[in-house]
């Protein structure tokens, strides 16, 4: 009986090795069977409004990246300082940014490459105050408290205004809050006016009166940007310049389907259809590469910055574009 079971738990072992052995075969037969299923991942930022929201709810990157054996990953950011820092620490390869994001992380020395924008939206961003302030003008924000998310588009978008309105820089009170934490302070009544982008800024219209002292127009541009890591960028250009069209697809299909495009909005970042509506409204469409015109543009913005001493040296911004 004894020399059953083991004659019995022989074959079995021999077959498990044999079967073993034949799975090694298949495996070493089909080498590129795994590599062309997957052959590496784009891990995307965005943040929560704009082409990339879209581009994510409709899921057309993702087929269209399929056959190259691309997987894409998904994160999202509260504003574009914080998704630039993650694209200088490797978490992400590509994202989205406003002006002057991308002039703060040069700055900081990060290894960031533009690779395309979207037309100039000067009114998807502005100056607010309570509605029942008694602030009427920007000149009239002289010794108030304004808060701003440190290193954002609006940053830019105040320093013109103040500009305009024939006031310095420090004749103001700035204090750098994020996006959710200024709300709260708007709210509270503890701030005099808030600078804000969409949807924040839609939200703060619809949901709070929020008034508008003044929006970009005349002042800004507030272009939007592409941008990606240099490594990823110089390593995948296939990769770049497909998601580059893609994203230019979605903003014309957009610029022809603003309703659907609301649809999709309000449910990727769960805001009430009225504030996605307004904001839709103010959005630009129209991706492209960077161009001369564009860069010299950001170098103005950079300068600005560098006289200021809100950036710790001048930067050259040609040098954040990859040459072709």
């Amino acid at each position: 009986m004894t020399i059953s079971n083991d004659k019995h738990n022989a074959k079995r072992r021999t077959l498990g090795l044999l079967s073993a052995a034949a799975v090694g075969a298949l495996t070493v037969g089909l080498p590129n069977l795994a590599s062309a299923q997957t052959k590496g991942v784009l891990r995307i930022g965005y943040q929560k409004y704009g082409t990339l929201v879209i581009l994510k709810g409709r899921g057309t990157l993702e087929k269209r990246l399929a056959p190259e054996g691309i997987e894409v990953k998904w994160n999202e950011f509260t504003a574009g300082p914080v998704l630039l820092e993650g694209l200088n620490v490797g978490s992400i390869d590509f994202g989205t940014a406003g002006e002057a994001p991308p002039i703060f992380a040069q700055a900081a020395g990060a290894n960031l490459v533009y690779v395309g924008n979207e037309p100039p939206a000067p009114t998807a961003e502005a100056i607010i105050v309570p509605k029942n302030s008694t602030l009427k003008t920007v000149a009239d924000l002289k010794g108030k408290k304004v808060a701003l998310n440190k290193g954002s588009n609006v940053h830019y978008l105040l320093v013109k205004a103040l500009e305009k309105a024939g006031l310095a820089y420090k004749d103001i009170e700035i204090l750098f809050l994020a996006p959710a934490d200024a709300r709260a302070a708007f709210e509270r009544g503890s701030i005099d006016a808030w600078v804000i982008w969409d949807p924040f800024l839609a939200a703060a219209e619809k949901q709070l009166g929020a008034r508008i002292l003044a929006d970009g127009t005349g002042l800004v541009a507030n272009h939007q940007f592409f941008l990606a890591s240099r490594t990823y960028a110089e390593k995948n250009p296939k990769i770049v310049e497909i998601l580059l069209d893609e994203l230019n697809r979605i903003d014309q299909w957009g610029a022809r389907n603003q309703d659907e495009v609301a649809t999709i909005l309000a449910a990727q970042t769960g805001l009430d259809r009225p504030t996605v509506e307004l904001a839709t409204k103010r959005y630009s469409y129209g991706v492209k590469p960077v161009s001369p015109t564009v860069i010299a543009e950001q170098q103005k913005i950079a300068d600005v910055f560098a006289e200021l001493k809100l950036i710790p040296k001048k930067i050259v911004v040609k040098d954040a574009v990859l040459i072709k």
